[in-house]
């Protein structure tokens, strides 16, 4: 079968954007729960990050879901496309040079370390380790109650499996630490990473 797709190699190249902006990229997959936290303190630390002058991106799960992944349901095989196609979309911000956080509950370890596999040293696995009991307390959403009612199935945690992290790059847990101090607690872990040169 022939193809009709043939890549396009442009004269701005990764290494030349990591050069201009002065530090190197790197994908920080926050993975956890509903209601752990991930999206809170990935917004924090991104603004902490940004203080600093670091080029970032923010890819969170609603706001993906609202976008680019709208056609996507929640059956196993939607929620795999659905970290496909995010990983396509960081793998393109990591070209372009950003630190790019990645707030998604992921429960699938066998996704994640396809993530790490193909993003090497570039990839940050950052487990917001909230126990269930907690973030069913909080259930910003509302979804925790729903899944209990019956009214909605395949929620994670509940009825839909999630697998944590074994050997996380970092792991925090937002029940006995405010959000800022977690994102306090990664930034002074994460931006010596930053500060070496491209």
């Amino acid at each position: 079968m022939t193809t009709r797709v043939f890549t396009h190699n442009h004269p701005v190249t990764p290494e030349m954007r990591t050069a201009q902006k002065g530090h190197p990229p790197l994908l920080l997959w926050f993975t956890g729960l509903s209601g752990s936290g991930k999206s809170t303190v990935a917004g924090l630390l991104e603004q902490k990050l940004h203080d600093e002058g670091i080029h970032t991106a923010l890819l969170d799960g609603d706001n993906v879901r609202a976008g680019l992944n709208r056609d996507l349901g929640l059956s196993p095989a939607h929620r795999r496309e659905n970290i496909r196609r995010i990983g396509e979309v960081a793998g393109l911000f990591l070209e372009a040079g950003l630190v790019t956080l990645c707030a998604f509950i992921s429960p699938s370890r066998q996704e994640r370390d396809a993530l790490r596999k193909t993003f090497g040293d570039r990839f940050v696995e950052i487990h917001v380790s909230t126990p269930l009991e907690v973030c069913m307390a909080r259930d910003p959403k509302g979804l925790y109650a729903k899944a209990e009612k019956g009214l909605l199935s395949g929620m994670t945690g509940l009825d839909a499996p999630y697998e944590p992290p074994e050997n996380p790059d970092l792991a925090i847990d937002t029940a006995p630490h405010p959000p800022e101090a977690c994102a306090r607690l990664l930034f002074d872990r994460l931006f010596p990473l930053l500060k070496r040169q491209p």
